[in-house]
């Protein structure tokens, strides 16, 4: 299937590894290229590189979240070596485990500026030229905590909540325009952050780590963790022109994780 995105150019944030290193490698695979942020710039180029190696175009950016003002530097560089982008997808790091009672006011301050505001000002500064071509997407990768919040991630599940009202708030508003916004959201996908999620609860509940996640495998209707790049593949449609018609939804990549309707 031709998802019509080839030429197209596309910023994943958080693309040093795991779910946005496996989206910038799908995008990547149908021809889009690819700026890929992450505060940790030699991951970010490693991905960078293979992407390259395989024929693609990519190029990688040190990009701090939790600072604003790299915003304009970074995207006025794709713009000069890339092209205006077209396709954003909003992928943040997630805070440390914890409880959501009894947090330092800085903390909340700071988890919100990286995980939110970062979000919400990168997407005002490519809006205007994906209104001005009449086409955009904008994904925007959240926690399945938006659903059912997990516990002992409070910030993370409270931080993450208000992206959902944003998102669908801002699909009817830039509708009109061919721009599309839409929430994904992963059940547990086998990456480093569900290894280290798993570790600490092992840690906490004095068990092992294999007992851990085998009884997160033993809830997942499908028998297993998902693999990064079906989460990648997914973002990759959403970010087609075969899912115009696709905005204001939050999409479960979840493997039938999660509970509720």
């Amino acid at each position: 299937m031709d998802f019509g995105i080839k030429g197209k150019v596309a910023l994943v944030l958080g693309a040093g590894g795991g779910l946005g290193g496996a989206m910038a490698n799908s995008l990547a695979k149908e021809g889009v290229k690819v700026a890929l942020g992450d505060i940790n710039l030699d991951a970010a180029e490693a991905n960078a590189k293979a992407i390259r190696d395989n024929g693609g175009d990519a190029i990688a950016l040190e990009w701090d979240l939790s600072k604003l003002d790299q915003i304009d530097i970074n995207i006025s560089k794709i713009e000069s070596e890339l092209g205006s982008v077209d396709i954003l997808v909003n992928n943040t790091g997630g805070p440390k485990p914890s409880t959501v009672s009894g947090q330092a006011p800085d903390l909340w301050r700071e988890s919100f500026d990286m995980m939110v505001m970062s979000v919400i000002a990168i997407t005002d500064r490519v809006l205007p030229g994906m209104k001005e071509r009449g086409w955009g997407r904008i994904i925007t990768s959240t926690s399945s905590g938006v659903v059912a919040p997990i516990p002992n991630l409070g910030l993370s599940n409270a931080l993450r909540l208000s992206l959902v009202g944003w998102s669908k708030t801002l699909a009817r508003e830039v509708g009109k325009d061919g721009i599309t916004s839409n929430i994904i959201l992963p059940g547990r996908i086998a990456t480093p952050r569900i290894s280290f999620l798993d570790e600490q609860k092992a840690k906490r509940e004095s068990r092992s780590v294999e007992e851990v996640s085998a009884e997160s495998i033993a809830a997942i209707p499908v028998g297993r963790y998902g693999d990064p790049k079906e989460y990648g593949d997914a973002a990759a449609f959403l970010a087609s022109d075969k899912a115009s018609y696709i905005t204001g939804s939050t999409i479960r990549i979840d493997g039938g994780l999660i509970a509720s309707v």
